[in-house]
């Protein structure tokens, strides 16, 4: 049989492929709650870049299904046997300060610059052309292939979701939305709430220590769980130190450790402001906790009772504790890396809860029940209860099933580079297959543009990575 030239047969229809991603990327698929209706849950945007995803594969020949907006698929091949490509056409909002219009998909210096061009829809088009090459050399295949298109990978994941409470579960397959050469395990998901009730509290009667030296009224800091908070406010009312003496601590505690932040007197009260350093949460000792810095501070005070058992817990347990070793759940795997534990929202009202709320990545070799039952006990020490937000479990291929041998042959092929494996602490649709593994595009050493201004794709990258695409559909179902 003749070899086939996968980079020939793109590069032959490189015109087409470009004018037809950058089509896509002119439609703005963000979530758009204010135009959701019956059969687009996401909005008019997402479901009109879904139609165009569809289109272009009917007109390859492909067979389509819609399943009630939330996501759709398109089929073709023959076999029992179901292979798996995921793809989301949903973006996030794209943000200020581009270079040129977030929409326009212009070619800048090589590159398609655009809102979704490296996630997910340049991928995405890259993928559905990479079929179109195996189907119009008639490749004979002995499986069937099915591109599920999903519509809220950026916010909840309920497409597929609901995708796969009706649909068939492919054999196998990979997701074009994430690093080459391979990423075949994704540690364990959790957002968890320690909360904390004025009852509970009040229910062990734990008393005010007679030299109170300030309460503390209100503590902020945060927005999400998975992101390490740059900035805390605590506001305190003075007690047996005055307003002077706490602002006088505070600078020397700041001028003492490198830190930023300002204090001022307000209406009777002390306000603190902490800035600390925002860095994604699933390696949050890569940037500087401004909600745990101001606790730490806070510990270091005598507060009413209430205020010091929740700055104790937060000094003890919380505070420069990125893997949880205080609290006595720390693991590291050969495999997976180490659990991460990050502090993302920090919220006291003495007249209300008070609150943290955590983001903790774990690998497969420890289970979700064994580290949580002790996170839960050390909180139940301050009258915490544990609550779980949200749980995915950790995601693993094993390293010699087919899929990950034939896609790292095919890469090696390609490109002539070693096709290493990759584990992470994210999570991408490759974990919704019960056999599923993320598939580029992001070559090794490029930087990654996702969700930041001016966010591209190589035209070259996007070339090699349809060539990529096209000989692993062939190789795993022919």
């Amino acid at each position: 049989m003749t070899t086939i030239n996968w980079l020939e047969e793109t590069r032959k229809r490189q015109e087409a492929l470009i004018a037809t991603t950058q089509s896509f990327l002119q439609i703005k698929s963000v979530l758009d709650p204010a135009t959701a209706k019956e059969g687009a849950p996401f909005g008019e945007g997402i479901r009109k870049a879904l139609d165009f995803a569809l289109e272009v594969c009917s007109e390859a020949g492909m067979t389509t299904k819609d399943v009630r907006g939330y996501a759709a698929h398109a089929e073709f091949g023959q076999g029992e046997e179901l292979i798996g490509i995921l793809s989301h056409v949903d973006v996030v909002p794209e943000g200020d300060g581009w270079s040129t219009p977030p929409y326009a998909a212009e070619i800048v210096d090589g590159k398609i610059v655009a809102r979704g061009a490296i996630d997910d829809k340049g991928p995405t088009m890259a993928a559905i052309f990479a079929a179109k090459i195996v189907m119009e050399l008639g490749l004979p295949l002995s499986k069937r292939v099915r591109f599920i298109f999903g519509t809220d990978e950026e916010s909840s994941w309920k497409c597929v979701n609901t995708y796969f409470e009706t649909e068939e579960m492919p054999a196998m397959g990979f997701t074009p939305d994430a690093d080459f050469p391979l990423i075949y395990a994704e540690k364990g998901l959790t957002d968890l709430t320690l909360r904390q009730t004025k009852e509970a509290f009040e229910a062990k009667a734990e008393k005010d220590a007679a030299d109170v030296q300030a309460k503390l009224v209100s503590l902020q800091s945060g927005l999400r769980m998975n992101m390490v908070p740059d900035k805390a406010e605590a506001v305190l009312s003075p007690k047996a130190l005055d307003a002077q003496a706490i602002i006088g601590k505070y600078r020397q505690h700041l001028e003492a450790n490198d830190l930023k932040g300002a204090a001022e007197e307000k209406d009777g009260t002390v306000v603190l402001r902490m800035e600390g350093v925002s860095v994604h949460g699933m390696d949050p000792g890569k940037g500087v906790n401004a909600g745990t810095e101001l606790a730490h501070f806070l510990n270091g005070l005598t507060l009413d009772a209430r205020a010091a058992g929740y700055v104790r817990f937060a000094d003890r347990y919380l505070h420069k504790q990125h893997h949880g070793e205080s609290l006595g759940i720390a693991h590291n795997d050969e495999e997976m890396g180490p659990l991460s534990l990050n502090t993302g929202v920090l919220e006291y009202e003495a007249q209300g809860d008070a609150i943290f709320r955590l983001n903790i990545r774990y690998p497969h070799s420890i289970s979700f029940d064994q580290w949580s039952a002790v996170l839960a006990k050390h909180g139940a020490e301050e009258s915490f209860e544990l609550e779980v937000v949200e749980h995915l479990t950790p995601h693993r291929v094993d390293p010699n099933h087919p899929l990950v041998t034939t896609l790292q042959r095919v890469y090696t092929e390609q490109t002539g580079e070693e096709a290493g494996i990759i584990a992470i602490g994210g999570a991408t649709y490759g974990r919704s297959l019960d056999v599923g593994v993320a598939f580029g595009p992001l070559f090794p050493g490029r930087p990654d543009s996702a969700h930041q201004r001016d966010e591209h794709i190589l035209i070259d990258d996007l070339v090699k990575a349809t060539a990529i695409y096209a000989q692993a559909i062939y190789e795993l179902a022919k």
